[in-house]
């Protein structure tokens, strides 16, 4: 493991090859049967409506806009049809923070989807969460242990964005607080549920705030051991109000060695994810010898980075060439990285 410093440290260097080389070793020892995974599954965002007005976010819409949406059930329920008949095995399904919809709305939402499709439901964000409890005048462990009891199979890890609360008071002040979402998460390991973290850098932040955010992750991994996979992705500012502060992406060189100070830092924690939504397929296949060994989703449907203006696609056959071009055997796998398909 890196010390605090180390990795500050690694993150300041100029020198990129050798912090990758160093995450392709801890890689190699992780995962030495020299596969990649990737996952067959949708993104649905079920609204589009949310109070929290997040400055790096292009995609919400306060409730009375004309462009707001909920969607109807029936409409789920089709791409669900879609992306078992395509062959996908989960759905992540995240909205925003709605001020209307309380705990029974979510509940009979999973359970209508569990009475009429056998599928893996990795769903709402550590702020859902918060705001779902809230509404509701419920904890948030009575929030997730109703939740799982209707169907909740995972909670994704969205809303972390930096967690530093200094960081946080500034890009998205009516989000949860760290505090929360690291309590979310712990909550949610307890009661038998596993998530993902991620990290949104490259949003003013300083190094040492992204450096704040690896370690609190890493405690917690090492108090439950509950998550399942650390995705980095980068901050895309098309569209949104911190971008007119904020104009330009972070780079590929500061992704790849952001990502190999993650594999470094969180050796507690199985897979990294590259992300090839947000770095294009080029760079997530080189993120493959920088530490990652799993190119995350093929994303059927993903709304929240293209209203940014970015629209990175791609084919199952492309993330099998991409990882097979990087000198491993690609695999697909369910949402969990239990179960594993030769691809």
């Amino acid at each position: 493991m890196l010390s605090d410093q180390e990795a500050l440290d690694l993150l300041a260097s100029p020198d990129l090859i050798p912090v990758g080389m160093a995450a392709d070793a801890v890689r190699r020892a992780l995962h030495p049967e020299g596969t990649v995974t990737y996952v067959v599954d949708r993104n649905i965002n079920f609204t589009n409506i949310c109070t929290n007005q997040c400055s790096f976010c292009a995609f919400y819409r306060p409730p009375d806009h004309p462009e707001a949406y909920l969607l109807p059930k029936e409409v789920i329920f089709e791409k669900i049809r879609q992306t078992i008949a395509q062959g996908g095995t989960g759905i992540l399904m995240q909205g925003g923070a709605h001020p209307g919809l309380g705990i029974e709305y979510y509940e009979d939402l999973l359970r209508s989807i569990k009475e009429r499709f056998a599928i893996h439901l990795h769903c709402f964000s550590a702020p859902e969460i918060v705001n779902i409890a809230r509404v509701s005048g419920l904890t948030l462990e009575e929030t997730l242990a109703r939740l799982r009891d209707a169907g909740l199979d995972s909670l994704p890890g969205g809303g972390a964005e930096i967690l530093d609360d200094e960081v946080r008071a500034r890009i998205s002040p009516r989000k949860c607080s760290t505090q929360q979402w690291l309590d979310v998460h712990r909550l949610a390991h307890r009661l038998g549920l596993r998530s993902t973290a991620t990290m949104m850098f490259g949003c003013g932040e300083h190094l040492r705030h992204r450096v704040n955010h690896l370690r609190v992750i890493r405690q917690l991994q090492e108090e439950t051991g509950g998550f399942t996979a650390f995705i980095p992705w980068t901050f895309q500012p098309g569209n949104t109000a911190l971008g007119r502060l904020v104009p330009a992406a972070a780079g590929a060189v500061d992704y790849l060695k952001t990502l190999a100070v993650s594999r470094l830092y969180l050796d507690n924690i199985a897979n990294i994810q590259a992300s090839w939504v947000t770095q294009g397929l080029k760079v997530c296949q080189i993120a493959l010898r920088f530490g990652a060994n799993d190119v995350g989703s093929l994303m059927l449907e993903e709304n929240v980075v293209a209203a940014t203006g970015v629209r990175n696609q791609a084919t199952v056959e492309d993330l099998r060439r991409i990882i097979r071009l990087a000198g491993f055997t690609p695999l697909q796998r369910d949402t969990l990285y239990r179960t594993f398909y030769p691809g």
